[in-house]
Protein backbone atom coordinates (compact mmCIF):
# COMPACT_ATOMS: atom_id res chain seq x y z
CA UNK A 1 0.00 0.00 0.00
CA UNK A 2 1.83 3.06 -1.17
CA UNK A 3 1.97 6.28 0.78
CA UNK A 4 4.57 8.94 1.57
CA UNK A 5 4.79 11.71 4.15
CA UNK A 6 4.80 15.31 2.95
CA UNK A 7 7.13 17.26 5.27
CA UNK A 8 6.87 20.41 3.14
CA UNK A 9 3.11 20.78 3.72
CA UNK A 10 2.85 20.81 7.50
CA UNK A 11 5.47 21.39 10.17
CA UNK A 12 3.38 21.10 13.35
CA UNK A 13 1.11 18.40 11.93
CA UNK A 14 1.74 15.35 9.74
CA UNK A 15 0.77 15.34 6.07
CA UNK A 16 0.74 12.35 3.75
CA UNK A 17 -0.15 11.33 0.23
CA UNK A 18 -1.75 7.93 -0.34
CA UNK A 19 -2.38 6.24 -3.68
CA UNK A 20 -4.30 3.27 -4.97
CA UNK A 21 -5.67 1.81 -8.16
CA UNK A 22 -9.20 1.70 -6.68
CA UNK A 23 -11.09 3.72 -4.09
CA UNK A 24 -10.79 0.81 -1.66
CA UNK A 25 -7.03 0.66 -2.17
CA UNK A 26 -6.47 4.40 -1.62
CA UNK A 27 -8.67 4.31 1.50
CA UNK A 28 -6.64 1.36 2.85
CA UNK A 29 -3.36 3.13 2.04
CA UNK A 30 -4.54 6.28 3.83
CA UNK A 31 -5.61 4.18 6.83
CA UNK A 32 -2.18 2.55 6.97
CA UNK A 33 -0.45 5.94 6.77
CA UNK A 34 -2.63 7.24 9.62
CA UNK A 35 -1.92 4.17 11.76
CA UNK A 36 1.81 4.45 11.09
CA UNK A 37 1.76 7.97 12.54
CA UNK A 38 -0.03 6.76 15.70
CA UNK A 39 2.33 3.85 16.42
CA UNK A 40 5.85 3.05 15.30
CA UNK A 41 5.48 -0.64 14.49
CA UNK A 42 1.99 -1.36 13.10
CA UNK A 43 3.11 -4.79 11.93
CA UNK A 44 3.06 -5.85 15.60
CA UNK A 45 -0.73 -5.46 15.78
CA UNK A 46 -2.34 -8.87 16.12
CA UNK A 47 -5.78 -9.75 14.76
CA UNK A 48 -7.46 -10.31 18.12
CA UNK A 49 -10.60 -8.21 17.63
CA UNK A 50 -12.78 -7.46 14.62
CA UNK A 51 -14.64 -4.22 14.00
CA UNK A 52 -17.20 -3.57 11.28
CA UNK A 53 -17.50 -0.02 10.00
CA UNK A 54 -20.38 1.27 7.88
CA UNK A 55 -20.35 4.86 6.66
CA UNK A 56 -22.25 6.90 4.11
CA UNK A 57 -21.54 10.24 2.51
CA UNK A 58 -22.53 12.06 -0.65
CA UNK A 59 -18.91 12.93 -1.48
CA UNK A 60 -15.97 10.58 -2.00
CA UNK A 61 -13.49 12.87 -0.25
CA UNK A 62 -15.73 13.32 2.79
CA UNK A 63 -16.26 9.56 3.00
CA UNK A 64 -12.48 9.16 3.25
CA UNK A 65 -12.35 11.95 5.83
CA UNK A 66 -15.04 10.21 7.91
CA UNK A 67 -13.28 6.86 7.60
CA UNK A 68 -9.90 8.18 8.78
CA UNK A 69 -11.53 10.00 11.69
CA UNK A 70 -13.24 6.73 12.62
CA UNK A 71 -9.79 5.14 13.00
CA UNK A 72 -8.71 7.98 15.30
CA UNK A 73 -11.95 7.57 17.29
CA UNK A 74 -11.34 3.82 17.72
CA UNK A 75 -7.84 4.54 19.06
CA UNK A 76 -8.94 7.30 21.43
CA UNK A 77 -12.34 6.10 22.67
CA UNK A 78 -11.98 2.32 22.48
CA UNK A 79 -8.17 2.01 22.76
CA UNK A 80 -8.18 -0.14 19.61
CA UNK A 81 -5.50 -0.21 16.95
CA UNK A 82 -6.96 -1.61 13.75
CA UNK A 83 -5.95 -2.36 10.19
CA UNK A 84 -8.12 -2.84 7.12
CA UNK A 85 -8.98 -6.45 6.35
CA UNK A 86 -11.52 -5.81 3.62
CA UNK A 87 -13.50 -2.91 2.24
CA UNK A 88 -16.29 -2.34 -0.23
CA UNK A 89 -17.33 1.09 -1.48
CA UNK A 90 -20.51 1.41 -3.51
CA UNK A 91 -21.84 4.42 -5.39
CA UNK A 92 -25.58 4.96 -5.59
CA UNK A 93 -28.06 7.67 -6.41
CA UNK A 94 -27.84 9.08 -2.86
CA UNK A 95 -24.05 9.02 -2.62
CA UNK A 96 -21.55 6.46 -1.45
CA UNK A 97 -21.55 3.74 1.16
CA UNK A 98 -18.53 2.09 2.74
CA UNK A 99 -18.45 -1.23 4.53
CA UNK A 100 -15.13 -2.24 6.03
CA UNK A 101 -13.91 -5.08 8.19
CA UNK A 102 -11.06 -4.06 10.46
CA UNK A 103 -9.00 -6.20 12.77
CA UNK A 104 -6.56 -5.42 15.52
CA UNK A 105 -6.08 -5.33 19.23
CA UNK A 106 -6.18 -3.15 22.29
CA UNK A 107 -3.48 -0.50 22.52
CA UNK A 108 -0.66 -1.65 24.78
CA UNK A 109 2.16 0.93 25.05
CA UNK A 110 4.59 -1.83 26.08
CA UNK A 111 3.88 -3.75 22.86
CA UNK A 112 3.01 -0.86 20.52
CA UNK A 113 5.60 1.93 20.65
CA UNK A 114 3.59 5.11 20.39
CA UNK A 115 4.24 7.62 17.66
CA UNK A 116 2.45 10.96 17.49
CA UNK A 117 -0.91 11.41 19.19
CA UNK A 118 -3.23 11.98 16.24
CA UNK A 119 -6.16 14.06 17.47
CA UNK A 120 -8.05 14.33 14.18
CA UNK A 121 -7.88 14.44 10.41
CA UNK A 122 -8.08 18.05 9.25
CA UNK A 123 -9.72 19.53 6.17
CA UNK A 124 -6.62 21.65 5.49
CA UNK A 125 -5.43 20.63 2.02
CA UNK A 126 -7.54 17.46 2.22
CA UNK A 127 -8.18 16.01 -1.24
CA UNK A 128 -9.10 12.85 -3.10
CA UNK A 129 -8.64 12.86 -6.85
CA UNK A 130 -8.65 10.37 -9.68
CA UNK A 131 -5.68 10.42 -12.05
CA UNK A 132 -4.27 8.23 -14.81
CA UNK A 133 -2.84 5.76 -12.25
CA UNK A 134 -5.95 5.44 -10.10
CA UNK A 135 -6.63 7.54 -7.00
CA UNK A 136 -4.54 9.99 -4.95
CA UNK A 137 -5.41 11.36 -1.50
CA UNK A 138 -3.68 14.05 0.54
CA UNK A 139 -4.42 14.43 4.25
CA UNK A 140 -3.09 16.45 7.15
CA UNK A 141 -3.31 14.91 10.62
CA UNK A 142 -3.62 17.14 13.67
CA UNK A 143 -1.10 15.98 16.28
Amino acid sequence: MPYRYLDEIATADVAFEATGKSLEEVFASAAEATLNVMIDEPERIEKKERVSVKLENRDRDMLLYDFLNELVYLKDAKKLLVRVESMDIKEGADGLSLEAELSGEELDPAKHPLGADVKAVTLHMFSLEKDENGWRAVAVLDI
